[in-house]
């Protein structure tokens, strides 16, 4: 069954709650995930966190294809900024804004594709990659039908625009 692929701890009850909401229509959810701010012992964190994490995230995919829902599901996975490559004092790693990751499934895009990359220290991105934040806020919104160039403007008149700098990634699309 459905239920059985998503393990019994909170990450993927959430997961799985997300899948049914889909199943029912709801066109927006955010599944958040704690405990990633691994500035303290990054090793034994990671050890504890990935497993349901990847487990979870594939659980959603196996489980919207199986429904016939994730060519019209956008499932996207990402931290909020990176980590620093090299450990610090405390066997953590800080906050680091050069260089991150997204995963990105269904809603379009071509699957199997690795877009961007770093130097193989993971310090700085390399030479073939430029996507910013922005990038990636501007290529959900077009894979969810929202132009990321909308201006919207505040109660006083000020116009405020969705996305001033993204660039859609059409490259992941396809």
């Amino acid at each position: 069954s459905i239920r059985q692929r998503f393990a019994d701890d909170e990450l993927n009850q959430s997961l799985l709650l997300a899948c049914r909401l889909i199943e029912f229509g709801v066109p927006f959810i955010t599944v958040s995930n704690a405990g990633w701010d691994t500035h303290t012992d990054n090793f034994a964190g990671h050890r504890r966190l990935i497993p349901p994490f990847d487990a979870g995230l594939a659980a959603v995919v196996a489980t919207l294809a199986d429904k016939g829902l994730l060519e019209r599901t956008l499932v996207v996975a990402m931290g909020e900024f990176g980590r620093t490559p090299k450990i610090n004092v405390n066997a953590g790693r800080d906050h680091y804004p050069r260089a991150n990751w997204a995963v990105f499934a269904g809603g379009g895009v071509r699957p199997g594709q690795l877009i961007g990359g770093t130097d193989r220290d993971g310090a700085a991105p390399d030479d073939s990659t430029d996507i910013t934040p922005d990038d990636i806020a501007a290529t959900i919104y077009h894979a969810l039908g929202i132009d990321p160039r909308t201006e919207y403007h505040t109660n006083t008149g000020r116009p405020v625009m969705l996305v001033p700098h993204g660039r859609v990634r059409h490259d992941l699309f396809g």
